[in-house]
């Protein structure tokens, strides 16, 4: 008898977890998008520049990597982007910046972290993403640079990602089949607010690296979002045209300046680069 009853509260907690499991997989599921884009293993080197006095100066350096890896007992996709600015910058405006985001292996977003120096404050951004009842939940925490802990919850109803997420997300776009203009709503979010924000397609473009005769054919997506009631772009976006859409350069339009990012290195790029024009 008592092994029955134990069998049998066993079979319930089976069960429990297997719907669970079943409900919260849909969930992400409605959030995901399929990875066409990299693979496990990918490093990206960039070098950044910043327009000083009209003239181009390298600043510091970026890099980027994805491996999968899990998360809370499930598979996922583990990204890191670090920026570091060398002494040059450091003279006009500090930045160490490292960010962190897991995902499903169809992208959609399960943790986020930045921490940050920037200028004279440091700060951490954290959002912890969940599902339940087919739902996006975040759980959002924010260090101020004050050392102050700010806790909230939000239910958006609807799909939300964050800077690392979207960018992971924004690699697996068709762009064949979009138009000049066309504009694709990506609603963000960070420790303290959502906001929406989007990716205007601008068309084809050929590029060449500096410091480097490479040149690539890419396509060109422009990052926008609402400041004082205005569209404005806050980051373009120049990808391969080709399977892996890498960032090969990105301009960045900053408070305080104009900034690049060249690609300089890349390792473990999941196809070939039949973008790179010879």
């Amino acid at each position: 008898m008592k092994n029955r009853i134990v069998n049998r509260w066993m079979m319930i907690i089976g069960l429990s977890f297997i719907i669970y499991h079943l409900s919260f997989s849909h969930a992400v599921a409605q959030c995901g998008i399929t990875n066409t884009a990299f693979k496990s293993g990918e490093f990206l080197s960039y070098d950044l520049y910043f327009n000083w006095q009209f003239v181009w100066v390298k600043v510091g350096t970026a890099s980027m990597s994805t491996v999968q890896s899990r998360y809370k007992g499930q598979d996922a996709f583990r990204s890191s982007l670090i920026t570091r600015g060398n002494n040059k910058l450091d003279n006009v405006f500090v930045m160490r910046d490292t960010l962190l985001s897991y995902t499903t292996l169809d992208l959609a977003p399960l943790y986020h972290r930045k921490g940050a120096k920037e200028g004279d404050r440091y700060y951490v951004d954290e959002i912890w993403y969940s599902y339940p009842d087919g739902q996006c939940h975040l759980r959002q925490h924010a260090i101020t640079s004050k050392g102050k802990h700010n806790w909230q919850n939000t239910n958006p109803g609807k799909c939300v990602y964050d800077m690392m997420s979207i960018y992971l997300r924004a690699r697996n776009f068709e762009a064949s089949k979009m138009k000049v203009g066309q504009k694709i709503t990506l609603p963000i979010a960070d420790a303290s607010k959502m906001q929406d924000t989007w990716l205007v397609y601008q068309g084809k473009e050929t590029i060449e690296m500096k410091n480097s005769s490479s040149k690539y054919r890419c396509l060109v997506l422009s990052f926008m979002e609402r400041e004082d009631g205005e569209a404005k772009e806050i980051i373009r976006f120049f990808v391969t045209d080709d399977q892996n859409h890498l960032p090969v350069r990105l301009d960045m339009f900053l408070r305080f300046g104009s900034a690049k990012a060249y690609l300089t290195g890349m390792k473990g790029v999941r196809s070939p680069l039949t973008s790179k024009v010879k």
